[in-house]
């Protein structure tokens, strides 16, 4: 059976928590990639900045239904998802609108493994991890060409 070390892009590109969203954006964009791992100063994974961090800057915003009881306005949604809503809409740097702790696999896992996260919890994209460093990253291309090289 195939793992993920036998499919995973290595020399992975990789950004830093202070890394601007316009910089970022425009890596995203011009390189093709869905996801970027982003890393603190000694090479560790902190999180992934996908395209849909970024898309989600141009999304309307959506405020939570209130009701009123003795002249308050008590909320019906979560206010922490409106906040990391309105954090990740305002983002200046990675750190602000990447995903935090992301799933991660190791080059041992097997494909199917890594499929089955891609589809259960759509996930275009899934850092390889080895020793707490990012040693490759996975994405549906990658799983997309094990069929390619079956025909």
């Amino acid at each position: 059976m195939l793992k993920a070390k036998d499919v995973m892009t290595t020399g992975v590109v990789t950004i830093t928590e202070d890394t601007e969203i316009s910089v970022a954006a425009k890596l995203l964009f011009d390189q093709g990639y869905n996801g970027v791992p982003v890393v603190d100063a000694s090479g560790a994974l902190t999180g992934i900045l996908c395209q849909a961090d970024l898309v989600a800057q141009q999304k309307k915003l959506s405020l939570p239904s209130v009701f009123s009881l003795l002249d308050g306005f008590i909320p019906l949604g979560s206010m922490k998802d409106l906040d990391r809503e309105v954090e990740k809409m305002s983002a200046l740097t990675a750190a602000h609108a990447m995903t935090r702790h992301p799933t991660v696999v190791s080059p041992e896992t097997g494909i199917d493994e890594v499929a089955s996260l891609m589809t259960d919890k759509g996930f275009h994209t899934v850092p390889v991890v080895e020793a707490g460093k990012v040693v490759g990253i996975i994405g549906m291309r990658d799983i997309l060409g094990t069929l390619v090289e079956k025909q």
